[in-house]
C-alpha cells in the first residue's frame, strides 16, 4: 500500500464529509479507523481535545476532492499544469513616432513565469536515498538473513528504522516475510536486523477485526448468573468503582451474545483455599497465591471444548490515570500462534471488539475440532504403522531366537569334534603306556569312558536336531527392530529411565 494508493469508496466520501464539516468523534468506529488511514496518507491531520477527535482536510486532501488522485501519485507526474500564455503589451504613447513597425516576428513576452508543478514525493532527495538503502538492505537481507551493525550511534539505529519502516510501505519486504530489528545487550549494543518467515505476531493487534457488533448495555439489570455471581463477588474484579462496573457490562454483553449464538457460559470457578491460601519464602517474604483478585473470570463452552475469558486492568501498577484505567480481554494462549488480547486503544474502545473476541473464540472452537479430527486420524495412523512394525519386529525377533539355536548347535559341534580329537590322542598315549604307569593308564581309561558320555551327550548332531519351538518375544528382544517405536504401544515413548 502506497502513500497515493487509490482511496475505496468509504474514504473517499468520508474525506467528503469531514471537509464538508462533520465532527469525527461523531463517526461510528469503522469510520475512525478509515480516517487513521487518511491521516496515515497526508490527506487529514487529526488532534484530540478534551477527548474530542477534530480531523481537518490537508491541501493533498483537497486536491484529491479535486482531481480524483494523491498529489504525489507517479502516474501523474507528468501531466504539467497549462501555462498562461496570454501576455500584456503595453499601450503605445501618444506620442510615438508612426515609423514604428506594427508587426514583429517574435510575439511580445508574457511577464508571467510559466506555472511549475511541486516534484513529486518518491521523486524528491530523501525518499530517493531512503528507497536505495532499503533496496540495499533487501538485498543483504537475502543473502544473509541477518545483518548485524556492530556500535551504531543513536542516529545511525534511527536511520535504520526509518529506512525499515520505509521498506514495509513501500512493499520492498518479500511476500510472508517480515523485518525484525534489535539491539544486543553487548557492550556495544548492536544493532540485530533479521529477515524472518511469517507476519509479525501483532500484525492482528493494530486494529480490530471487522466483525458485527456486540450491544453492550448501559445498565446492568437482569445480568446472566455468571455476572450476577461475580458482581456479588467482592474477592473479584477488585478496582475502582467505575472500572469495575464497566467490566461487568462488558461481560454481560460478551455472555448475552454467547447464549445468542448457542454457546454456553459458566462460572469459572476459584476455591476458597486459593483466595485466601499464601506462603512465606525462607527470608519471610510474603508470596501470594496464583489467584488475582484483579481479574474478573467466565467460561464459554463453544461445541466440544471450553475456553475462558479473563478481564482485567491492562495496567495496574501504573501511576498515570489514563493508563490505569484500561481494561484488556485475554484468551489465554491457544494451541496455535492466534491473537489472545484485546484492549482499549486510541482508536476503539474494548466496547468495539468483543464481536472479535467472540469470533476468535468460535475460530479457535473450528480449529480445535479439526485438529481433534485430524490427532484422532494420526493416532489411528500410528497404531496402524505400530502393529506394522511389531509385525515386522516379532518375525526379527523369532528369526533371532532360532539363529541364536543354530549358532549355538554350531558351537557345541565344534567343541565335541575337538573332544573327540582329543579322546582319540588319549587312547593312543595309552596304548604307549608303560608298567610303571599302570595306576595312572587306569584313572586315565576312567576319565576317557566319562569323556565318550560326554561328547556323546555334547554333540547335537548325536541324533537328528529339530528346529526348536519358537517363544513369545519379549519388549527387550523387540526394540532392536522397532525403528524408534515403543513396544508397549503407538503412544509410548522410551527414555533412559524406561518405557511409559
Amino acid at each position: 500500500m502506497y502513500r497515493w494508493s487509490p482511496l475505496n469508496d468509504r474514504q473517499r466520501t468520508l474525506l467528503g464529509r469531514l471537509d464538508a464539516g462533520e465532527n469525527l468523534s461523531e463517526q461510528a468506529a469503522s469510520q475512525r479507523r478509515s480516517a487513521y488511514a487518511l491521516r496515515d496518507r497526508g490527506l487529514l491531520v487529526i488532534r484530540s481535545r478534551q477527548g474530542e477527535l477534530l480531523a481537518e482536510v490537508t491541501d493533498a486532501g483537497k486536491f484529491y476532492l479535486k482531481h480524483g488522485h494523491h498529489p504525489d501519485d507517479p502516474a501523474h507526474a507528468e501531466q504539467k499544469p497549462t501555462a498562461s500564455t496570454a501576455g500584456t503589451s503595453r499601450a503605445p504613447d501618444a506620442g510615438a513616432s508612426d515609423t514604428r513597425p506594427t508587426t514583429t516576428k517574435r510575439g511580445p513576452r508574457s511577464t508571467k513565469k510559466a506555472a511549475t508543478k511541486p516534484t513529486p514525493y518518491s521523486e524528491r532527495p530523501i525518499p530517493l536515498a531512503r528507497r536505495a538503502k532499503a533496496t540495499q538492505l533487501i538485498e543483504q537481507l537475502a543473502t544473509k538473513p541477518r545483518v548485524t551493525i556492530s556500535a551504531p550511534t543513536e542516529e545511525e539505529v534511527t536511520e535504520r528504522r526509518r529506512v525499515i519502516d520505509f521498506a514495509k510501505r513501500h512493499g520492498f519486504v518479500p511476500e510472508g516475510k517480515r523485518i525484525e530489528k534489535m539491539r544486543e545487550f553487548n557492550p556495544d549494543r548492536d544493532l540485530q536486523i533479521s529477515l524472518l518467515n511469517g507476519p509479525h505476531p501483532n500484525t492482528n493487534k493494530q486494529s480490530p477485526v471487522e466483525t458485527p457488533t456486540v450491544p453492550v448495555p448501559s445498565q446492568l439489570r437482569s445480568p446472566h448468573p455468571v455476572v450476577a455471581a461475580l458482581r456479588e463477588d467482592r474477592d473479584r474484579l477488585v478496582m475502582p468503582a467505575a472500572m469495575r462496573r464497566r467490566a461487568l457490562l462488558l461481560l454481560q454483553g460478551l455472555a448475552a451474545e454467547a447464549v445468542r449464538r448457542g454457546h454456553q457460559v459458566k462460572e469459572h470457578p476459584v476455591a476458597d483455599y486459593h483466595r485466601s491460601h499464601a506462603y512465606y519464602s525462607y527470608n519471610g517474604q510474603y508470596i501470594p497465591s496464583r489467584y488475582s483478585r484483579h481479574e474478573g473470570e467466565v467460561t464459554l463452552d463453544v461445541g466440544d471444548f471450553t475456553y475462558t475469558v479473563t478481564i482485567k486492568k491492562e495496567f495496574p501498577q501504573s501511576e498515570d490515570a489514563e493508563r490505569a484505567s484500561k481494561l484488556v480481554i485475554d484468551l489465554g494462549y491457544g494451541r496455535s500462534d492466534r491473537r489472545r488480547q484485546w484492549g482499549d486503544r486510541k482508536r476503539w474502545k474494548l466496547e468495539d471488539v468483543l464481536g472479535a473476541v467472540l469470533q476468535e473464540v468460535e475460530t479457535r472452537a473450528v480449529e480445535d475440532a479439526q485438529r481433534k479430527v485430524d490427532e484422532e486420524r494420526a493416532r489411528t495412523d500410528r497404531k496402524v504403522r505400530w502393529q506394522e512394525a511389531m509385525d515386522r519386529a516379532k518375525e526379527k525377533a523369532v528369526e533371532a531366537q532360532l539363529a541364536s539355536a543354530l549358532t549355538e548347535q554350531a558351537r557345541k559341534w565344534r567343541e565335541a569334534t575337538a573332544l573327540r580329537d582329543y579322546c582319540e590322542a588319549l587312547e593312543h598315549r595309552l596304548a604307549q603306556a608303560g608298567e610303571d604307569e599302570e595306576e595312572e593308564a587306569a584313572s586315565a581309561r576312567e576319565w576317557l569312558t566319562w569323556a565318550h558320555g560326554y561328547i556323546q551327550r555334547l554333540d547335537p548332531l548325536h541324533r537328528l536336531p529339530t528346529k526348536p519351538p519358537p517363544q513369545e518375544p519379549k519388549p527387550e528382544e523387540l526394540k532392536p527392530y522397532l525403528k524408534g517405536w515403543g513396544p508397549h504401544g503407538p503412544e509410548a515413548h522410551d527414555s533412559p529411565w524406561g518405557s511409559y
